[in-house]
C-alpha cells in the first residue's frame, strides 16, 4: 500500500513563498507532497504557484462550497469569520484527497508558519497496489 500526500494551504494576501515553506515545514514537510490544495480564489497567487512549480506538484483549487461542507478538528475565529470553515488548510487537504478516495484522512492538522501568514495541513490518500 501507498500514500498520497495533499498539503492544504490557507494564507492572507501578503504570505509571500518563505510562509507558506515554513507552514509546509511545520507540518511535516515535502516529502511525499504529491499536491497543493487552496481555495480557488487564491489558486493564481505568486506564492503558490512557485512553491507547486519548486516542488513539482499539481495544484487543485477548491472550490468554496467544498471547504464549508468539511468538519474539521481545529477552528480558528478568522477562517470561521471570513471562509465558514474552521481551518482552510485542513479542508483544503481534505476536500482534495477526498475526490480521489472519500476515505481519505487528514494526518496532520494545521500548522502555522512563524510570520502566522500561512497555514498548512497533510490529507492522506491511502492507495492499494495494483489500483489506479
Amino acid at each position: 500500500m501507498s500514500a498520497r500526500r495533499i498539503a492544504g494551504f490557507g494564507f492572507r494576501a501578503g504570505a509571500g513563498l518563505a510562509s507558506l515553506e515554513d507552514a509546509l515545514i511545520r507540518a511535516g514537510g515535502a516529502a511525499g507532497v504529491s499536491a497543493l490544495a487552496v481555495p480557488a480564489d487564491k489558486a493564481d497567487a505568486g506564492a503558490v504557484r512557485a512553491l507547486a512549480r519548486r516542488l513539482g506538484v499539481t495544484l487543485h483549487a477548491v472550490a468554496p462550497g467544498r471547504l464549508t461542507v468539511i468538519v474539521t478538528p481545529t477552528r480558528s475565529a478568522h477562517s470561521l469569520a471570513h471562509r465558514a470553515t474552521g481551518s482552510v488548510a485542513e479542508a483544503a487537504a481534505l476536500a482534495a484527497a477526498r475526490a480521489l478516495d472519500p476515505r481519505a484522512c487528514l494526518t496532520r492538522t494545521r500548522a502555522v508558519s512563524r510570520d502566522r501568514q500561512a497555514t498548512c495541513a497533510i490529507a492522506t490518500v491511502f492507495v492499494s497496489r495494483g489500483a489506479p
